[in-house]
């Protein structure tokens, strides 16, 4: 039993100078996320239009469906390489449209999209300015961005 009390203090003094404990783990494991992957809106179309028109910013819209192959290829590997990531989140509102759930069917039908995945330039304002369909490789999407931005 006089062991016990001095086992206590070394697991509790560990515990505080861990850094990756409790919050700060969940807040570690959000900044990993953030850093691995294009940082998308979700499903609302909404919420880009307003970001886009807060911050001054071009809107980038990947517009997929579930069951598409290169639609989960671009996801697994192009909007994870780094220099697409760092280039889209500085430079875009983000947004990751599913076109046939919530808004995604009206949406697709108002921009006539014909197949997936379409990927899509937006001004500030919401107007088209650019496109492409279909999977494209890391640096064609910068490309792509950077012709959009000069639309």
């Amino acid at each position: 039993m006089k062991n016990f009390f001095p086992a206590c203090l070394m697991i509790a003094l560990l515990s505080l100078l861990h850094p990756l404990n409790g919050k700060a783990q969940t807040t570690q494991k959000a900044v990993d996320k953030k850093a691995s992957q294009i940082n998308f809106i979700e499903n609302s179309w909404g919420e880009a239009l307003k970001q886009a028109a807060a911050k001054k910013k071009y809107i980038f819209v990947d517009a997929y469906a579930t069951w598409c192959g290169p639609c989960k290829m671009l996801k697994a590997t192009t909007f994870k390489n780094k220099d697409v990531i760092a280039f889209y989140n500085s430079k875009f509102i983000n947004v990751a449209m599913d076109m046939e759930k919530g808004q995604g069917p009206e949406l697709a039908a108002q921009w006539g999209l014909q197949a997936y995945p379409t990927l899509i330039i937006f001004n500030a304002k919401g107007k088209p300015v650019y496109g492409t369909v279909g999977f494209i490789k890391p640096n064609d999407l910068i490309k792509f961005g950077v012709q959009g931005l000069n639309k």
